[in-house]
C-alpha cells in the first residue's frame, strides 16, 4: 500500500512538472519580436498548433523513450521519432494552416524548413526536460538503493559482532564452570554488563565516546579475569570528552583480537598496551599492541575483516588503519575523525 501511494505521489509530481514545462515552452512559442519590441502573439489558433506539439511529445516521452531509447534501441527510436516529427509537420502544414489560414497558399520548401526548425526546437525542449527528469529520478533511486545496501550490510556486519564475542567468551566461561572456579560469577556479571551495552546502548548509529570507553574498560576487565595474573594489561585514555561521538563497537574488535592472540600461544608474560587519544579537532588515535607466541600461523578470524568493512562503510576516507605483525608482536593504529554530539 505504501509503495502504491509513493508511486502515485511521484506520478503526480511528474505531471505537475510537465505542466509547468509545457506552460513555459508555450510562453516562448507565442513570443515574437517586431522592430526590436517584444510582443505576444496570443490567439486561439496557437493552442491548436501547440497541441500538435504536445501529442508528439507525449508519444516520444512516454512511449519511445521507455520502450526504445532506454532499452538502447537507438535506431528504432530515431526512426520512430522522425515519423512523429513528420506527422507533426504534415498536420501543421497541410491540415492546420489551410484550416486556420485558408487564404494562405501551401508551404514551399523554405516554409517547410522553417516549420521543421520550430517543431524540432519545441520538441527538443519538451523531450529534453523529460529525459532530465528521468535521469534525476534514476539517480535518486540509485542513491536510495546504495543507502539500503549500506544499511543492510552494516546490519549484517553488526549481527556478527555479538555471536563472535559470545562464542569466544562462552568457551572460557564453560572452562571456568567445569573447574568450579570462584571467578565464574564475576565473569558472568561482567559478561552481562558488556552484553547489556551491546544490546541496548548500540542501537543508534553513533554513541558518546565516553560511553564507548566505559564499555571498553568493562570489556578489558572481563578479559583480564581470564589472564589470571599471567601478564599485564594497560589501558590509557586522555582527552575523552562527551562532545564527541563514535560508531559503537569499532575498537572492541582490536582489543579482543589482542587478547585472543596473546592467550593462544603463551601461558605467561602476556603484554597488552592500549592507548586512546583525542585531539582538539576531534581526531581519535587508537593504538593497541600485544605480544604473542605464534602457533603455526595465527588467524585473525572474522573480527578484523568485519571491522575493516565497517570502517569503509561508516568512515569512508575519514580513517587511517595500520596493522603491523611481526614474529612476536601485533600492532594496530587507528585514526578516525569523530563527529560532535
Amino acid at each position: 500500500m505504501d509503495s502504491i501511494a509513493t508511486r502515485n505521489k511521484a506520478v503526480k509530481k511528474e505531471w505537475i512538472f510537465q505542466l509547468i514545462i509545457h506552460l513555459l515552452v508555450f510562453h516562448f512559442v507565442i513570443m515574437d519580436h517586431e522592430k526590436g519590441q517584444l510582443k505576444y502573439e496570443l490567439g486561439w489558433y496557437q493552442l491548436w498548433f501547440f497541441s500538435n506539439y504536445v501529442w508528439a511529445n507525449l508519444l516520444i516521452s512516454y512511449v519511445f523513450l521507455p520502450k526504445l531509447f532506454y532499452r538502447k534501441k537507438y535506431l528504432q527510436f530515431g526512426l520512430c521519432t522522425l515519423i512523429a516529427l513528420a506527422g507533426v509537420l504534415f498536420i501543421e502544414e497541410f491540415l492546420l494552416d489551410p484550416l486556420i489560414f485558408p487564404d494562405t497558399r501551401l508551404a514551399d520548401l523554405k516554409g517547410v524548413l522553417l516549420s521543421s526548425g520550430k517543431i524540432l526546437s519545441v520538441l527538443v525542449a519538451l523531450v529534453g526536460t523529460k529525459i532530465a527528469w528521468d535521469a534525476i529520478q534514476r539517480q535518486r533511486e540509485l542513491d536510495e538503493l546504495k543507502i539500503m545496501v549500506k544499511e543492510s550490510e552494516l546490519s549484517f556486519l553488526n549481527s556478527q559482532i555479538n555471536p563472535h564475542f559470545l562464542f569466544n567468551n562462552l568457551n572460557n566461561l564453560y572452562s571456568y564452570a567445569v573447574e568450579k572456579s570462584p571467578k565464574t560469577p564475576e565473569i558472568i556479571l561482567g559478561l552481562s554488563g558488556v552484553l547489556r551495552y551491546m544490546l541496548y546502548e548500540c542501537r543508534e548509529p553513533t554513541v558518546l565516546l565516553s560511553k564507548e570507553i566505559d564499555h571498553l574498560l568493562n570489556f578489558v576487565q572481563l578479559y583480564e579475569l581470564q589472564i589470571e595474573g599471567r601478564g599485564s594489561v594497560e589501558l590509557d585514555t586522555r582527552n575523552i570528552e562527551d562532545s564527541f561521538r563514535i560508531s559503537p563497537l569499532i575498537l572492541n574488535v582490536f582489543v579482543e583480537n589482542a587478547f585472543k592472540h596473546s592467550q593462544s600461544g603463551q601461558s605467561d608474560h602476556i603484554k597488552i598496551a592500549i592507548s586512546i587519544r583525542v585531539n582538539e579537532s576531534g581526531q581519535l588515535t587508537f593504538i593497541c599492541q600485544n605480544n604473542y607466541h605464534p602457533v603455526d600461523s595465527p588467524k585473525n578470524g572474522i573480527g578484523l575483516e568485519n571491522v575493516k568493512k565497517r570502517l569503509n562503510l561508516l568512515y569512508p576516507e575519514q580513517y587511517e588503519l595500520q596493522i603491523d605483525q611481526t614474529e612476536d608482536e601485533f600492532y594496530v593504529s587507528l585514526k578516525i575523525k569523530l563527529s560532535k554530539a
